[in-house]
């Protein structure tokens, strides 16, 4: 908000040369909240800006701008000042910046950085592992030391860490056995060892391989400040700190958001307005396309009903309600499978189980609303002119048990195809909502006419 407030009287500022009173003003702001109004301006005046800032504060906010902003300013540095920028950045933080920027640049600094060995580890795991967004910048100790030793070193080392309120404990293999946290070692005896103060069945730990949804539920299912990541032989490789995870999953959140809207590509961490509609009409595009193909199949059942159409046209009337009915329980169904999923209260083995709950669920929503349904054919249509004899009665129940079968097989959907999607190792957000729409209307259509054919012979 405070970008929307302020971005004009800057923008009139510098107009007029003033960029003395800009970066006092911003010097002043949360890094954060100075990154949210620099990302509004012309990127030709956020180099001077960020220059005028002292080298930390210069760091933090750099680091705090989108990804676009932070690659079009690394080709507007000179390569001390970016390597400056670099340097002031945590080794995460570091990697994350060299995994976007263009190879000349990266080379061009990568030799003048401190630490190269450590970003080029970190910058080597996939991404989207929990190797990608942990940090080296953390506190290991023999467990054999003293407490009194432990506070020195803490001391020594502690102001460079990224974290220090937990100290892990590792074998002289570097293996992960323990942690303590900083006020068990302020409260315990000064001649205490460590792994007196440690509790080992406590200690949570990921392996780096792991996908960032994993980090996520074992951050929440223990409550941790800071997970421990390591190797397949249990060596300690870095931490990850609760204010990734938070980053990680406003991420995920955010893509499963799109996702299941049937949005493509990689989310841009970039404003709305800042998006070209070139991109994000191609990160729209393709699911639309594909399913409006499929949904020429729906055109191709009322042609094969066409008669029945004709014949009583007041099956038309109630085609809406019969596609909104089945399109809401479907996405109700996948919403929770998905939610689910991501939880880990469920897995693809546990299909049976799940479809027999949801069948369960269906049957009770499929009464419901055929009954429903039945009262408002017979109330609103009581009038209406029917050939051959048939009676509103007759139609109304026709209409009630398509939509009956309509709600049981669109929830069967729902929440099959998540399941299916997370067998096959896919997204189940990119698989379901898109999906389910479509699938839902052809099935949904083919019933009603089925049963509107075979009820009421026509």
């Amino acid at each position: 908000m405070i970008d929307q407030l302020v971005t004009p009287d800057l923008e009139e500022l510098l107009e007029k040369g003033d960029f003395a009173t800009v970066i006092k003003f911003l010097d002043e702001l949360h890094p954060a909240e100075a990154a949210e109004v620099l990302s509004n301006l012309p990127i030709e005046h956020i180099k001077p800006l960020l220059l005028g800032f002292d080298e930390q504060k210069r760091a933090d906010v750099f680091c705090e701008l989108p990804n676009r902003s932070q690659i079009e300013l690394s080709s507007l540095f000179e390569k001390q000042e970016l390597v400056a920028i670099i340097n002031g950045l945590s080794p995460d933080d570091q990697a994350d910046l060299f995994k976007i920027l263009p190879t000349e640049t990266s080379d061009r600094v990568l030799p003048e950085v401190e630490n190269r060995a450590a970003i080029e580890t970190l910058a080597s795991y996939p991404e989207g592992t929990a190797g990608s967004i942990m940090t080296t910048e953390f506190l290991a100790f023999p467990a054999t030391i003293t407490v009194k030793e432990a506070i020195q070193r803490i001391r020594r080392e502690g102001a460079n860490k990224e974290s220090i309120y937990t100290i892990f404990l590792v074998d002289p293999q570097k293996r992960l056995i323990g942690l303590c946290s900083l006020g068990d070692i302020v409260l315990a005896d000064p001649e205490a060892q460590l792994c007196e103060l440690a509790e080992p069945e406590q200690t949570t730990s990921i392996k780096a391989s792991a996908t960032r949804e994993e980090v996520v539920y074992q951050v929440k299912r223990f409550d941790l400040v800071a997970l421990p990541v390591v190797d397949d032989s249990g060596r300690l490789l870095g931490i990850i700190t609760h204010d990734d995870v938070i980053d990680v999953i406003e991420q995920e959140r955010t893509e499963d958001f799109e996702r299941f809207m049937a949005i493509t590509g990689k989310h841009e961490d970039v404003s709305y307005l800042k998006i070209p509609a070139w991109r994000q009409f191609l990160h729209r595009v393709p699911w639309l396309i594909i399913l409006a193909v499929v949904g020429l199949v729906s055109g191709a059942i009322l042609q094969h009903f066409e008669s029945a159409l004709v014949n009583l046209v007041i099956l038309a009337f109630y085609m809406p309600m019969l596609a909104d009915t089945g399109g809401n329980t479907g996405s109700q169904s996948a919403t929770v499978v998905v939610r689910a999923l991501a939880l880990k209260e469920i897995q693809p083995k546990h299909v049976f189980k799940v479809l027999w709950k949801e069948l369960k669920i269906a049957l009770m929503l499929g009464a419901a609303l055929s009954l429903l349904a039945f009262m408002r054919v017979l109330l609103g249509a009581s009038g209406a002119a029917l050939p051959g004899g048939l009676h509103i009665e007759q139609v109304a129940f026709a209409i009630s048990v398509a939509l009956g079968l309509q709600v049981i097989s669109a929830t069967i959907i729902g929440a099959l195809l998540p399941l299916l999607a997370a067998a096959c190792k896919l997204d189940p957000a990119l698989i379901a909502s898109p999906a389910i729409t479509t699938v839902v209307d052809i099935t949904g259509l083919f019933l009603y006419f089925s049963i509107a054919r075979a009820l009421l012979y026509i």
